[in-house]
């Protein structure tokens, strides 16, 4: 029986707490940590888990437990020490998205990793989705042709309270806006669609949160061999009305589902339907299996079994890694009005922690700051 412990009691929390206790027979909960004991006691009520010892310090937690594996569900600009802290004393680590916000974070916890021979995995738990899945298996199966673009809409809707919580809504608190703390989900789907991209240009801007320096909207090209990836990152979007287009050479489809396929004349115009193509299309999407678990909980389902068996995670540090340097790339790209191309290295000035902090533009200044917020984070399921 595998022992878990949580660090940050924060409403993503649920998340991993749900996750696990859909494995009582691979893992069992015994601690929960964060800065506010009161926070810490009040999900253990919560979830009725009065056999869960609380600690409101991270060290103390990993020096009086012996830890199988802890979730970081702490706020961004802390996922590097605290996930470093727990593989070196000797604990298996699972950390929230994003996994730090500066590249030099994220090779700080893939050292540490590598040191010690801790396994570490980030979140990306939309890998774990039935209709996700569905379009990998479809573009994997080459049926639709080489891709040509890629349109993704990482489309979320905040209302101003959202950047009054304590730690969102600066450049050194929370790490980037939209870009970084929504649209990762999407930056690591693209990546694990198309993989890495070789260049990037974007734009940025805070078109409605006067009460945050970050911005709520960026729109990103990034460039491939033979394709284009268009991104659109936003917590501007009313409805959420997030999709994933993929244009490819003799067809189109995308989540939610849809298959699309034209014929041509032999002029090159369009003549309507390739229906052959689409029915063919349309059952190898009906074809998928589903998963045994889903989201969070099918990435936690992953990592047990990996801790299990000796194997690797199916994520980790590295995806983690990739998804930071496409954000990286669209915030310098935004930032100093050029394209960036990949990979960026360590002498690059946005590799290094604090350079956001430093060149990044303060859209409007933070003016509020409280320590805890009513009602649930939501995950939108469209």
């Amino acid at each position: 029986m595998l022992r878990i412990a949580i660090i940050g009691a924060g409403g993503i929390s649920r998340a991993h707490l749900d996750g696990y206790l859909e494995f009582p027979d691979q893992c069992e909960v015994v601690a929960l940590c964060d800065l506010s004991l009161a926070k810490a006691v009040a999900r253990r009520a919560e979830y009725g888990l009065a056999g869960v010892r609380v600690y409101d310090d991270p060290a103390a937690m990993l020096a009086a437990e012996k830890l199988d594996l802890v979730s970081v569900t702490t706020p961004p600009a802390s996922h590097a020490p605290v996930t470093v802290a727990a593989l070196w004393a000797g604990v298996n680590v699972l950390v929230e998205k994003p996994m730090a916000p500066s590249l030099e974070d994220c090779d700080a916890m893939l050292a540490a990793q590598r040191a010690t021979g801790k396994l570490l995995s980030v979140v990306a738990q939309n890998r774990f989705r039935d209709d996700l899945a569905t379009l990998k298996e479809v573009l994997e199966s080459g049926l639709p042709g080489p891709v040509s673009h890629l349109q993704v809409n990482s489309a979320w809707s905040r209302g101003l309270a959202y950047y009054d919580l304590w730690w969102r809504g600066t450049w050194a608190s929370e790490g980037g806006g939209c870009t970084l703390n929504h649209a990762i989900h999407h930056i690591d789907l693209t990546l694990w669609l198309l993989g890495r991209p070789k260049a990037v240009t974007a734009v940025l801007t805070n078109a409605q949160h006067d009460n945050s320096e970050v911005e709520d909207l960026s729109v990103a090209i990034l460039a491939y061999e033979r394709a284009l990836a268009e991104l659109t990152s936003s917590v501007v979007h009313h409805g959420e009305e997030r999709e994933i287009v993929v244009q490819a050479r003799d067809a189109r489809v995308s989540q939610p589902w849809r298959a699309v396929a034209d014929l041509h004349q032999p002029n090159g115009f369009p003549a309507g339907s390739n229906a052959a193509l689409v029915e063919r299309l349309d059952a190898l999407a009906s074809a998928h299996r589903p998963l045994a678990h889903t989201d969070h909980a099918g990435q936690i389902g992953d990592v047990l079994d990996a801790l299990a068996t000796g194997r690797p995670p199916t994520i980790d540090g590295l995806d983690g890694r990739n998804a930071i340097e496409v954000v990286t790339a669209i915030y310098e790209s935004a930032i100093e009005g050029r394209t960036v191309a990949l990979p960026l290295a360590a002498d690059d000035p946005y590799y290094r922690a604090g350079t956001l902090v430093e060149r990044a533009p303060r859209f409007f200044a933070k003016t509020a700051a409280v320590a805890d917020q009513d009602g649930f984070v939501t995950v939108s399921d469209h």
